[in-house]
């Protein structure tokens, strides 16, 4: 793989690249280039500004361990321990799900259903690396939120986050399931990254996600929506009058999300597309 005398920079990713590609991985040269540059402590770019600098032993030591790592398939963002989500970095391990880019769809709909609306209280159900939570802050200002997860685990990795961020004195991280702690408390803005993929279906997932990934944060149960289910139930309890309920769910699930709403008296349910054009999420509104 990479052993053998000195080797520059451009020669030890032309190495890494081929072996992650003998490994099969789908992205061998921008795996390879993000792990180095992450050794290093550059950004990409400075990898072929200094493409004849050789590593030091212990540099190199760090790299072989970080590509025979992806090369089992392990993610990246559990390797480097960090995930960039809306313009802000979050600290990632195998407690909670990496942040896609697909979830920012849910901060881009609420943007759009919200920017007549003075979003005081919200709620990120889910809430995982904190990253939707986060994002919510940032973009409403002012406003204050509940994180809420049933994993002690996700929990820690959420505080964390947000305090790394500076949201500490505007979020409450709470340990529960769904909203069942929040007892009579009511938000303006709903949000919820839950379990989605159907049980049947969790073992044709990507080795890199369901070897490594937590199962608990993936398996929505036998039709993918017991806990959205359950969340769509109860959320005009917990809704103030015009406040918004967003939820992200699989790209086949948008017909049946939306009959759960307008069952529950939720108005103006509406789907919004990802970047690749795949129903993403649902969204709606207590009258």
């Amino acid at each position: 793989m990479v052993s053998g005398g000195p080797l520059s920079i451009l020669e030890l990713l032309k190495r890494s690249e081929d072996f992650l590609r003998e490994h099969g991985c789908q992205s061998p040269r921008l795996d390879a280039q993000v792990l180095l540059a992450d050794v290093l402590g550059c950004d990409r770019v400075m990898l072929y500004v200094d493409y004849a600098k050789p590593l030091t032993e212990q540099e190199l030591d760090t790299y072989r361990t970080f590509i025979r790592r992806r090369a089992n398939h392990e993610p990246v963002a559990y390797i480097t321990g960090t995930k960039e989500f809306w313009s802000m970095e979050f600290s990632v391990d195998t407690r909670v799900l990496i942040p896609r880019p697909d979830t920012e769809t849910v901060v881009e709909e609420a943007l759009d259903r919200c920017k007549k609306m003075h979003i005081k209280d919200l709620v990120d159900v889910g809430t995982g690396s904190g990253c939707l939570c986060a994002a919510l802050l940032k973009e409403f200002d002012g406003s204050h939120a509940l994180a809420v997860d049933s994993e002690d685990g996700a929990l820690e990795v959420a505080e964390h986050n947000l305090k790394k961020l500076g949201f500490e004195d505007r979020v409450m991280c709470m340990h529960g399931s769904l909203l069942d702690g929040a007892l009579d408390r009511t938000f303006d803005l709903l949000c919820a990254n839950l379990p989605y993929i159907p049980r049947a279906e969790l073992e044709l997932l990507p080795d890199q996600v369901r070897l490594y990934e937590p199962i608990s944060a993936l398996d929505g149960g036998e039709d993918g929506l017991d806990s959205i289910r359950k969340l769509i139930e109860c959320a005009p309890d917990h809704l103030n009058p015009g406040g918004v309920l967003i939820l992200e769910i699989g790209h086949k699930q948008a017909e049946r999300v939306q009959a759960l709403c307008l069952a529950e008296g939720l108005t103006s349910v509406r789907v919004r597309q990802d970047l690749a054009g795949l129903d993403r999420v649902v969204s709606a509104a207590r009258v």
